[in-house]
């Protein structure tokens, strides 16, 4: 990558961080107006001046269609998982069982990696409590798991979930590690906790 190529991409990032910023501090306010965006830019900027922000790699690359379905895969995921946990919750046979999965991602970008924790996180029934940066590992508290083939399934949404964000905004080169055969059989690699 020539210095010049690398100052866009780094300007990229910063710019598309501030826009961020800017959204995240108009939403806290909950309107959009002249003076929370001067002040949300402002703000941004002090922010980014003052303290270490790691920059994102950003693929440059968005397919509308992953994304449509990702949006709606993880609708369905959460509805399906309200359901079934509100049913734990009423049903008296019930005996809480649970787990924590060390999961190994194939991308190695931080921005998919946190996207697919938060995606994980936000369907009833499962939280990431610990993630592994440098090998790309998830730490997932699942619950109601009882046996390996479980385990196994659970590792699979998940694996499942890293492709559907990998094929909507991932790179060429996270898109052909999830492509990968080995993707739905290295489940065998990661143990519990």
């Amino acid at each position: 990558m020539s210095p010049e190529t690398g100052r866009r991409t780094s300007l990229r990032s910063q710019i598309v961080l501030l826009a961020g910023l800017v959204i995240l501090w108009c939403l806290v306010w909950g309107e959009v107006t002249v003076l929370n965006v001067v002040t949300g830019i402002l703000l941004a900027l002090v922010i980014s001046v003052l303290f270490y922000l790691p920059a994102i790699d950003l693929s440059g690359r968005v397919n509308p269609w992953y994304v449509v379905v990702f949006f709606v895969r993880l609708i369905v995921d959460i509805a399906r998982a309200s359901i079934s946990v509100a049913w734990l919750v009423i049903d008296p046979r019930y005996k809480p069982s649970s787990a924590v999965i060390a999961i190994p991602l194939d991308t190695r970008s931080d921005l998919i990696m946190m996207f697919t924790a938060e995606a994980i996180s936000l369907v009833p029934g499962s939280i990431v409590v610990d993630i592994d940066r440098q090998e790309s590992v998830l730490y997932v508290h699942v619950i109601n798991v009882r046996t390996d083939t479980d385990l196994e399934a659970f590792r699979n949404e998940v694996f499942a979930t890293e492709k559907r964000l990998v094929m909507a905004i991932g790179s060429a080169d996270d898109v052909w590690r999830v492509k990968q055969p080995n993707h739905l059989t290295r489940s065998n690699t990661g143990g519990t906790a």
